[in-house]
């Protein structure tokens, strides 16, 4: 384990030292380099993951450009770091680099943030104030994100923990859009049951 541990780090160095030069042109045959040094096609399901965990980890970037209650702003920088060490896990196959205990501090901000909250009795339209609808676009997201990491379960040994983590990440996304409609003044944005009912055959 300490001869591995050393190679990750030597491996960061490496890596920390290569981001001064941005473009590398090592890509322009289609393939990429993961973090143990080995290259895959960039098409390979453990890039898709890799990408959509980095495309989840921008949109909360862009969340938190807004103005958010400062728990609120807390709790999602805590997830950016929480997704980069995600993503790194990915990148290096068969590395453990996400805490369990991270997957239970989500699960601690989840109930913590749905406490003041009033119960919901219908289904909620995604939408109300800005930062409301960047938080639903962030858990549709993470939904993609975790799809795909299951998909990746698929061919690879991949841990519970990264599962874990994104599904329970999307339910939170989806209680701080409702902290942040709250915090607006806005209520939620309920769904009609009504408006477009048919009939059965």
């Amino acid at each position: 384990m300490l001869a591995s541990m050393r190679d990750i780090n030597d491996r960061n160095e490496v890596m920390g030292k290569r981001l001064s030069r941005i473009a590398t042109r090592t890509g322009d045959d289609g393939t990429t380099g993961l973090g143990d040094g080995s290259r895959t096609g960039k098409d390979d399901q453990r890039i898709a993951a890799m990408g959509d965990v980095d495309e989840l980890n921008a949109v909360i970037g862009v969340l938190l450009a807004e103005s958010l209650p400062a728990t609120m702003a807390a709790m999602l920088v805590e997830v950016q770091h929480d997704l980069f060490e995600l993503g790194g896990e990915l990148c290096i196959p068969g590395y453990e680099n996400l805490a369990t205990e991270r997957i239970d501090w989500l699960d601690a901000m989840l109930a913590e943030s749905n406490a003041g909250l009033p119960a919901l009795e219908e289904f909620i339209l995604p939408g109300g104030c800005r930062a409301a609808a960047l938080a639903h676009q962030a858990r549709t997201v993470a939904r993609r994100a975790e799809r795909s990491v299951v998909a990746l379960s698929r061919q690879a040994s991949i841990r519970r923990q990264p599962r874990a983590y994104l599904n329970r990440l999307s339910d939170l996304l989806f209680v701080l859009a409702r902290v942040a409609n709250r915090a607006a003044g806005h209520g939620d944005i309920m769904w009609d049951r009504q408006r477009g009912a048919g009939t059965v055959p």
